[in-house]
């Protein structure tokens, strides 16, 4: 059994803890969403390589109001790393289950309120109440100190942000705190390279055929001046709440992409990874041309901004068609 106080991965701590490659603060999108984000760095804990989960980013759709909010479907982390990942029934207080898994070396994964979690400091840490998921590595009810995973990083917090954390401050008549969570079961050992790259290269093949029939980002262009024009006329904090829903998700989702593409097979797909980085970088662009166009409220300009990445995206698909 694994101690509580060791937690599911004993050797790390907070204050050394260094974040993968693919959070470095060189990349256009040092972080992408809490859901992958948080599976990158749980996955390199682990000793295996997060690039080879990423072939699912190939299937990213535009929603209408938002780009698909892109997570790894569980199936991949088994298929991939002999990671069974699932629901956990919460019927009792949160923080007993977590305890229970926790002493069964799994790592539970739940849904929390970012405005007790310092790492959110300057934007949610006791500003704004939001969703967000964390991983729970280490859990001491009795000192209230918790040790996780959240985001691109490895924290802990304790005290008063503990009892908000799990809403200690409930009585009986409140309703009940039950936050959507999954644990996760891990394998004796690490799956080998060889077997992750033979499984990746075969579930890219899968999810290359779940692609969008039509462009996604000619869909969200088409809408994307008048969308704007609207969240001009919104609080200023809306602008980066569409900001990370749009360009921010598409942007990251294909810069994980190219990563992918190049881990697969830097020769073959280099061609793909490079329209996929295409992609990413455009959206960067417009994030600040959306920017000003909100603040001087000037939309025309935000008309074609987008096409660069939509011909990158045909472009992409185009070479992956082949390959695939």
């Amino acid at each position: 059994m694994t101690s509580l106080f060791s937690g599911v991965f004993s050797g790390i701590d907070p204050e050394t803890y260094r974040a993968h490659a693919l959070h470095s603060g060189e990349r256009a999108w040092p972080e992408t969403n809490c859901y992958v984000d948080l599976w990158i760095e749980v996955l390199a804990t682990s000793g295996v390589a997060p690039e080879a989960m990423l072939g699912f980013t190939l299937t990213q759709d535009f929603e209408g109001d938002q780009f698909t909010f892109f997570k790894v479907p569980l199936e991949d982390l088994e298929a991939l790393y002999g990671i069974r990942a699932t629901e956990l029934a919460i019927y009792d207080r949160v923080e007993r289950h977590v305890e229970v898994q926790i002493a069964r070396g799994r790592l539970c994964l739940i849904e929390m309120d970012s405005f007790y979690m310092p790492d959110t400091r300057g934007t949610a840490y006791r500003q704004e109440h939001g969703k967000t998921t964390v991983a729970i590595n280490r859990l001491d009810v009795a000192a209230k100190r918790v040790d996780y995973f959240h985001n691109a990083g490895y924290f802990r917090l304790e005290g008063e942000d503990f009892d908000g954390l799990f809403q200690l401050q409930l009585t009986e008549n409140d309703p009940p705190f039950l936050p959507y969570t999954e644990f996760a079961r891990f394998p004796e050992k690490p799956t080998d390279v060889a077997h992750l790259r033979s499984t990746a290269r075969r579930l890219a093949g899968f999810h290359f055929a779940r692609c969008p029939r039509e462009n996604p980002i000619h869909a969200f262009a088409s809408v994307f001046p008048q969308q704007v024009e609207a969240v001009a006329e919104r609080p200023f904090g809306f602008f980066h709440k569409y900001a990370f829903n749009t360009l921010r998700q598409v942007g990251a989702n294909f810069e994980l992409a190219a990563d992918h593409l190049t881990w697969l097979s830097p020769d073959e797909f280099a061609a793909a990874a490079e329209h996929a980085r295409r992609i990413s970088e455009v959206a960067k662009s417009v994030q600040f041309q959306l920017a000003r166009a909100v603040t001087r409220r000037k939309f025309e300009p935000l008309q074609a901004a987008l096409d660069p990445a939509a011909d990158a995206w045909d472009s992409m698909m185009a070479s992956l068609a082949g390959r695939i």
